[in-house]
């Protein structure tokens, strides 16, 4: 059985309570952008980016079983490993789960205020995006 998404949720926020600093967390960040399989060349379209990035941004989903599973990939290291955990928070749920999902982790590890304001919205952005690709299904 899979994990839900608060309990994916939980993973993250242990994981990076592990970390002792920003640089730390960035860097860990980095290395899970690192981990994204290779992006479908042919998915670079702009049906796909994420706008309101300031980096190019690339999600696409595909459902199966009545579960959403996304690719995504970013031209910017940060971003990659942005859009890397919430993939990872979202991939293998349900559409209904998805679209109805708090995503109480970004706060409580920090992101929202780390991040630069540019960042923070193109993270806001992502998530949208995610979030509507689930309330068309």
């Amino acid at each position: 059985m899979s994990k839900s998404i608060e309990e994916i949720q939980k993973e993250i926020i242990a994981e990076f309570s592990d970390l002792t600093d920003w640089e730390e967390k960035f860097q860990y960040l980095i290395e899970l952008g690192e981990g994204l399989p290779p992006y479908p060349n042919e998915k670079r379209t702009e049906e796909y980016i994420v706008p309101g990035c300031q980096s190019r941004v690339w999600v696409a989903p595909k459902l199966e079983a009545g579960k959403l599973e996304f690719d995504a990939d970013s031209d910017t290291a940060l971003t990659k490993g942005l859009i890397a955990i919430l993939i990872r928070v979202f991939s293998g749920q349900s559409p209904k789960d998805i679209a109805d999902a708090s995503l109480g982790f970004i706060e409580e590890v920090g992101l929202a205020k780390f991040l630069s304001i540019s960042r923070r919205n193109g993270l806001f952005s992502m998530v949208q995006k995610l979030k509507g690709y689930a309330e068309k299904v």
